[in-house]
C-alpha cells in the first residue's frame, strides 16, 4: 500500500512540474502577461503622441496661427508693432532680442 501511495505521489509530483515550470506553466503564462500590459501601456502612449502630432500636421496645414506661433515660440520672431515685453528671474541670462519679421534676409 506505502508503495502505490508513493507512485501516485510521485505521478502527482511529476505532472504539476510542467504545470508550474514548464514551457507553457503558470508562471510563464503570468510572465507574458506583464509583458503584455506593458506593450499596451507603450502603444496607448505612442498613439496619444501619433494622435497629437497629427492634429498639429493638420493645424500647419490648414491655418497660419500654428506657423505664427512657432515663428514666435522657436525663432522668437515678433510682428511689426508689437513689443516684447519678458520679465526675467534673478541671476537669469539675458535672452536675445527677436528681430521683426519685415527685417528678416530672405
Amino acid at each position: 500500500m506505502r508503495l502505490l501511495f508513493l507512485l501516485l505521489f510521485m505521478a502527482c509530483a511529476a505532472i504539476q512540474y510542467p504545470l508550474w515550470w514548464g514551457d507553457s506553466g503558470w508562471l510563464r503564462v503570468a510572465e507574458l502577461k506583464d509583458q503584455l500590459k506593458e506593450q499596451q501601456d507603450k502603444n496607448q502612449a505612442l498613439l496619444a503622441r501619433n494622435n497629437a502630432m497629427k492634429a498639429e500636421v493638420q493645424d500647419l496645414k490648414t491655418g497660419t496661427d500654428a506657423l505664427e506661433d512657432r515663428a514666435r515660440i522657436e525663432m522668437r520672431m515678433i510682428n511689426e508693432g508689437e513689443t516684447l515685453v519678458q520679465i526675467l528671474v534673478p541671476n537669469e541670462m539675458a535672452p536675445t532680442v527677436p528681430v521683426p519679421v519685415n527685417q528678416q534676409k530672405n
